[in-house]
């Protein structure tokens, strides 16, 4: 398989996490996407939606979205539930990070760390950042009660929630008021075959 990546994206970050926890070998290929590499002839030639992460499969097939690639590699696994209801509410909390989470927390942080300081888009980081707080105090109450998001077993819904929320500082954001989310971190943090976000294959 070979991955095409980029270091700083929690999205690519998910599939590399996935990845060193199934224990699969890859090959990266790294996209600089600062310097317009997602918008190569070459590139758009196998994501016509000029993003990353994309996945050459074994089969040499092309999967883009990373929530997509996710679910790909965990079919049969221990990271999808065997029950129609427990792959259902992953599913529910994967939609909920692309539409809930990843706009607010993931965009914060890239307007922060990669936009200079008198970028217009500055001027969205208070909604964004508003309403990524709301994203945080919904998963703050799913899990006051839980120790991960779906059955009490981690799984692919935690690996999604998880690539943006670890970061969540680097886009302005304050997990204090957050404690069952920060402990749930914690816990992630500590599943076998974990590996940090700056972490190559290797």
């Amino acid at each position: 398989m070979r991955l095409y990546d980029n270091l700083d994206s929690g999205n690519c970050y998910k599939v590399r996490l996935l990845l060193a926890q199934l224990g699969r070998e890859y090959e990266v290929v790294e996209v600089d996407t600062d310097k317009g590499g997602t918008r190569t002839p070459e590139f758009l030639a196998i994501n016509p939606n000029g993003r990353v992460p994309v996945l050459e499969t074994d089969d040499g097939v092309y999967l883009a979205e990373s929530n997509a690639i996710l679910w790909y590699l965990a079919e049969r696994t221990e990271f999808l539930p065997n029950s129609a209801i427990g792959r259902a509410q992953v599913l529910q909390w994967m939609l909920f990070e692309q539409y809930s989470h990843e706009p607010y927390v993931a965009v914060a942080r890239y307007i922060t760390r990669h936009l200079p300081p008198d970028h217009p888009r500055r001027a969205e980081l208070p909604e964004r950042r508003k309403q990524g707080r709301a994203a945080f105090g919904v998963m703050e109450t799913h899990l006051q009660s839980r120790r991960f998001f779906v059955d009490d077993t981690y799984s692919l819904a935690d690996i999604a929630l998880y690539a943006y929320s670890h970061v969540a500082d680097q886009g302005g954001f304050d997990l204090a008021p957050f404690p069952a989310v920060s402990r749930w971190l914690e816990r992630v943090a500590a599943q076998p075959g974990y590996i940090t976000m700056t972490a190559r294959p290797g």
